[in-house]
């Protein structure tokens, strides 16, 4: 009888401990309130030192648990599958350990990386009502006695009764995560999509996927597909790096390719690693997740890799919500990358302009200047602000009026229009200029404005255009470089050499005029390459002959040895040319060489209206008389005793 009443006193003691447990969790609002007042609850029936729970993660396969430290609470995760809190959870059954330190499941390191000293454990895993495990209770060394069999019942019991809050809990914990994440999503969506400079997007991305996914580093990588690399920028201002690799090396190139996820756990047993970039940093990776990026065509532009995940590993969720992100943000680096091309592309523009030696000026489609390259300001001898964002008609005035006629023209006819020697004049300064006035239109024929380019033809120019069809461009840049005293007149120096066609009236009859002038162009052609390969000077042509200068203007120490080489190569052009002839059926050409060196006076000859540079003096006399007797002495070369 007495056992009875025991029996129905200790039921009666129990079921009031399930209810009071009952109405306390059900005042709790949150997963943690519910974790802490369970094991509080069953800690103090039972009598423990210390009490724990955890709950199962069926998306990690971890028992977690949380502590509270301060105002915060730390998460504790372990493998469902490991110690004695995951032996219990995956059997289903509670178990009761006296001597811990000798049992099988027991990490002992835990007590020695916080000096406490476990002697009992009574663990009891925590079941619905349908029996299906979600976690583990568990309370240290009793405080009085040992655990009993009644303890282990009562804790089940209590795990059993606040199951149904702690699914509750989780549920609501669960989906008040989901919603905040969404809300921070898509404002963390919106924040990105409106950022267009690309730097800045991607580092704004890297940074937010580290923090969206918990982990210590992330990467996004673009896709060049003129290079076929993988690249991004790593860091900010200065200490900005490059990265730049083959865009189907590594895992990031393995995803690039495949257009597949990669989620590796651990790096280093994977073949696709290359742990040479840990090495070079100091940076040791531990897991690795890594999603293909795709734009709204389906296309892959690139891959996001985010690294090592705090407190554990990256889990198929991560993996949804890098794509989901990466899937927002891909228009918006699309467009920033579009606006980076553009950029570039209007650097390259202005560098290209600047450095154009003829000025340009840009013009929007109401006349007014948008831009003017440094040449064009020099010509005008103005600064930028002077001439930019005035109208067309506001600047070229006055005897400069023409210019906007001419505009017109083009505007109207949507036809360019050159003008040569044209005069333009600004102050005291009067330019002679080459003037382009060209219609500027987009893609889809869109009237843009125009573009005028000028190019000035000083004497300067002049000189050298003029200098450059007798001689070497190079020779004619030294020149112009050197003093003008060499275009004024001066004795020089030079070996002259006179070269003549045999024949020639001959010729004439059988071609006739236009089959004269065709032949002389074509051999003279063959011939001026012959004189300028060794840096001589065309003095002129006079008919069919042609006069030839070395050590004028410029002197070399071996102006002989040029003015004989030259001979002796237009001998050999001219069997090439010959043969050439033969196959079209022309007659063949025989020509005689005459050279003589001796001192010449060299300049700019003629009358202020017609002026040539030309070589004078008995040894070009000379070198014509040697030209002649070739024809006598049956000889195609000969050379006076003078030219050593």
């Amino acid at each position: 009888m007495e056992n009875k009443e025991l029996i129905r006193d200790h039921m009666l003691q129990q079921a009031e401990i399930l209810l009071n447990l009952s109405r306390e969790v059900a005042t709790k609002e949150t997963l943690d309130d519910v974790l802490t007042t369970l094991v509080e609850i069953s800690n103090s029936e039972i009598g423990g030192e210390r009490g724990s729970l955890f709950l199962n993660d069926p998306k990690t396969n971890e028992l977690y648990s949380r502590i509270q430290q301060g105002n915060d609470h730390r998460e504790i995760r372990i493998l469902n599958s490991s110690g004695i809190a995951g032996y219990v959870f995956t059997h289903g059954k509670g178990t009761i350990i006296e001597d811990p330190y000798n049992h099988e499941h027991f990490n002992s390191s835990v007590d020695e990386h916080t000096g406490y000293l476990t002697k009992s454990i009574l663990c009891a895993p925590v079941k619905t009502v349908k029996g299906q495990v979600i976690g583990v209770a568990q309370i240290l060394n009793k405080k009085v006695g040992c655990f009993t069999k009644e303890d282990l019942n009562l804790l089940e019991a209590m795990s059993t009764q606040a199951a149904i809050a702690l699914q509750t809990a989780q549920m609501i914990e669960e989906v008040e995560s989901s919603r905040k994440q969404e809300l921070r999503f898509m404002e963390l969506v919106a924040n990105i999509t409106g950022e267009i400079d690309l730097n800045t997007l991607l580092q704004k991305v890297m940074g937010e996927a580290s923090r969206m996914l918990n982990a210590e580093r992330s990467t996004l990588f673009l896709n060049d597909e003129k290079n076929k690399e993988l690249w991004s920028v790593v860091g900010k201002g200065l200490d900005a790096v490059d990265i730049r690799f083959p865009n189907h090396l590594g895992i990031a190139g393995n995803v690039f390719i495949n257009n597949k996820t990669v989620n590796i756990n651990y790096a280093y047993a994977d073949l696709r690693f290359n742990p040479a970039f840990d090495k070079q940093t100091g940076y040791f990776t531990r897991s690795i997740l890594c999603v293909p990026v795709v734009n709204e065509k389906g296309a892959t532009i690139g891959v996001t890799q985010v690294l090592n995940k705090k407190g554990g590993l990256f889990t198929e969720e991560d993996e949804s919500r890098l794509k989901a992100f990466t899937a927002q943000v891909s228009v918006a680096l699309e467009n920033a990358k579009l606006f980076n091309d553009v950029q570039n592309m209007r650097n390259y523009s202005e560098s290209m302009l600047e450095s154009m030696s003829n000025g340009v000026i840009t013009l929007d489609d109401d006349g007014r200047i948008t831009t003017c390259n440094r040449a064009a300001l020099n010509l005008f001898g103005v600064k930028l602000i002077d001439i930019q964002s005035k109208y067309a008609d506001e600047y070229f005035v006055g005897n400069n009026a023409w210019i906007i006629q001419k505009m017109r023209n083009v505007e109207g006819s949507s036809n360019s229009e050159l003008l040569v020697d044209a005069k333009l004049e600004f102050g005291e300064k009067t330019l002679s200029v080459n003037l382009t006035i060209l219609p500027l239109v987009s893609v889809e024929n869109e009237k843009l404005g125009t573009m005028i380019m000028i190019e000035d033809i000083s004497s300067e120019k002049r000189m050298k255009s003029t200098m450059s069809r007798y001689m070497d461009p190079e020779i004619a840049d030294q020149l112009m470089r050197g003093s003008e005293d060499a275009l004024g007149g001066r004795s020089t120096v030079a070996s002259i050499l006179f070269s003549d066609v045999r024949n020639f009236t001959t010729l004439t009859e059988e071609l006739g005029a236009q089959g004269t002038v065709t032949l002389l162009n074509e051999y003279f052609t063959v011939m001026m390459e012959c004189i300028q390969k060794e840096g001589g000077m065309l003095d002129k042509f006079i008919g069919d002959a042609m006069m030839a200068a070395f050590g004028i203007p410029l002197q070399h120490d071996d102006d002989e040895d040029r003015a004989v080489r030259t001979a002796i190569s237009m001998i050999k052009s001219l069997q090439t040319f010959n043969g050439v002839s033969t196959k079209n059926r022309r007659k063949q050409i025989e020509i005689g060489i005459g050279i003589n060196t001796d001192t010449e006076v060299s300049g700019n000859i003629g009358s202020p209206k017609r002026m040539d540079y030309t070589v004078i003096g008995d040894g070009v006399n000379l070198a014509a008389r040697l030209e002649s007797a070739c024809k006598q002495y049956s000889a195609r070369i000969l050379i006076s005793e003078f030219t050593a």
